[in-house]
């Protein structure tokens, strides 16, 4: 059982993610609450917590304030901050006392649920490894991991104590020289599938030369390191030699010291990136990378282009720009910097302007916008290049619908008039859409433009409207009123009309049938 405090001094968010996590995680938590940071620094002295989960705007003491005081004690517990989109400067202030998962609100679901199982592991691997940190050679490779891992994920160097903790974590050979090696596999979804993979390298490299360390990073990247290149070249030919090779990999140029860690692991994120580009799959080599061409201009221009198009049957000279703006032969000149300065671009210019445009009715392209959004979700720069050109179609066709809905109020108002002849009937936003023609997210957008309010919101107050003639022009039962008004059932009809009303269906009528007796 492990033990968590929430703090927000919002009681509703509170106790949303207590049912959250309760639903995900049943029976694996205690709970724990605090309105501000000082309720939460007098329940910490009362109880010890595995995890803290904060907002960062409170009254009294803030999140941030929090995290000061907690930075000095010996045992902290893991911490997630919780944050709106306009407090980036507070984001900064949690990086600097060493926070590591930053979630912005509203929360979703399944990104909470990976920080609690990755606090989880975290801290499972702790409690293993301490206390018997060189009684067995896997105790000691599991300490190095953690050593390192820590060492990567810190702001600047650490390097207070660090000697003695790499001689005891057997790493004083760093000092001779290394090289550092990530190794991307792909998506993995347990534990037993990061140890196979890790056993698959094994035997291609343990044999070519002397890996001595290898674990797994936060992003599920595999880091290897080794003092020879031999077991690199033992993979480079590998990778060369296979047809379906489920890994990529970046390789630093040779390091020396512990210091110097954090600067290969750079490198080797850097050669790692430019896999995007490779036409067979080999080891990349941060010396061969390293000098290509920074001097590039970004095409903002014909991305604006493109931004412009959206939505004006010009799909054919859509697609020509596009070939333009990811010209494989301009990206193959630069750095790879020129490649992510493009996709930056095609994000802010085209993508998230169509969302701000119109709204969040157009949420089924949202998944699409996300992966598109990040360039190195994809495996190679043409998978890349024929997400966006799928996104652009589909957005284009969107944009295009939704000018033809706005321009074309008289299929709104045919929809109201459907609506207002059966309400009464089992009736959603996908039968009144089709009913009038029109695709079902742009109906959403045009529809909430011309009322004001959403279909689901405009759809219970007509039928609130019914129910409300009915109470106080017959004598039907509140549960006949509830059906002819087109409620799924009594119970539901009564929620809605008192969160509504602020009274019960029988306290209106009466009421009003008083008003009408004076």
């Amino acid at each position: 059982m492990h033990s968590l405090l929430i703090v927000d001094d919002e009681k509703n968010i509170r106790m949303g993610l207590r049912s959250m996590i309760e639903r995900e995680f049943a029976g694996e938590y205690t709970f724990y609450f605090a309105a501000d940071g000082e309720e939460a620094l007098a329940c910490l002295a009362e109880v010890q917590v595995d995890v803290i989960i904060t907002d960062i705007r409170m009254p009294v003491m803030d999140g941030i304030a929090l995290i000061n005081e907690l930075h000095g004690r010996e045992q902290k517990p893991g911490i997630i901050i919780l944050s709106g989109y306009d407090d980036f400067h507070y984001a900064k202030a949690a990086i600097r006392c060493e926070v590591k998962e930053y979630l912005l609100k509203p929360i979703v679901r399944e990104e909470l649920f990976g920080v609690l199982r990755r606090l989880a592991s975290d801290r499972q691997r702790k409690d293993e490894v301490s206390g018997q940190l060189a009684s067995t050679q896997a105790l000691r490779e599991d300490y190095a991991a953690s050593l390192l891992n820590n060492l990567l994920a810190s702001e600047g160097t650490a390097a207070d104590g660090l000697t003695d903790q790499l001689v005891h974590a057997g790493l004083e050979w760093l000092e001779d020289g290394y090289y550092l090696s990530l190794l991307k596999p792909a998506e993995m979804s347990t534990s037993g599938d990061r140890r196979d993979f890790v056993q698959q390298i094994d035997s291609l490299m343990l044999h070519a030369g002397n890996v001595r360390l290898r674990f797994y990073d936060k992003d599920g990247r595999l880091v290897v390191l080794s003092p020879s290149y031999a077991p690199f070249e033992r993979l480079s030919a590998y990778m060369q030699g296979e047809r379906a090779i489920r890994f990529r990999a970046g390789l630093s140029s040779r390091r020396s010291g512990a210091m110097a860690i954090k600067e290969g692991y750079a490198e080797a994120i850097r050669a790692l990136s430019y896999s995007l580009l490779q036409t067979s799959p080999d080891v990349i080599n941060y010396a061969d990378i390293h000098d290509r061409n920074t001097n590039h201009k970004l095409p903002l221009e014909s991305i604006q282009k493109i931004a412009n198009m959206l939505g004006c049957d010009r799909d054919q000279e859509l697609k020509r720009v596009l070939q333009h703006v990811l010209d494989i032969r301009a990206i193959m000149r630069y750095d790879i910097g020129y490649l992510e300065g493009i996709s930056r671009s095609l994000n802010e210019l085209v993508f998230d302007k169509v969302f701000q445009l119109y709204g969040e009715e157009s949420i089924h392209l949202l998944k699409l916008h996300k992966t598109v959004g990040n360039l190195y979700n994809f495996d190679h720069f043409h998978d890349y290049y024929h997400a966006v050109e799928n996104l652009l179609e589909l957005l284009s066709d969107y944009v295009k619908q939704v000018r033809l809905a706005h321009n074309d109020r008289g299929e709104i108002q045919r929809a109201i008039t459907y609506m207002q002849a059966n309400y009464q009937h089992d009736l959603n936003m996908a039968m009144v859409s089709n009913h009038v023609s029109l695709n079902y997210s742009y109906f959403s957008q045009a529809f909430k433009d011309y009322t004001g309010e959403t279909f689901v919101s405009y759809l219970r107050k007509l039928r609130l409207q019914k129910a409300k003639e009915l109470l106080t022009a017959t004598d039907l039962k509140v549960y006949e009123i509830s059906a002819s008004a087109g409620f799924e059932n009594v119970k539901h009809f009564t929620r809605v009309f008192r969160e509504t009303e602020g009274v019960s269906p029988l306290e209106y009528r009466t009421v009003h049938s008083a008003l009408k007796q004076t």
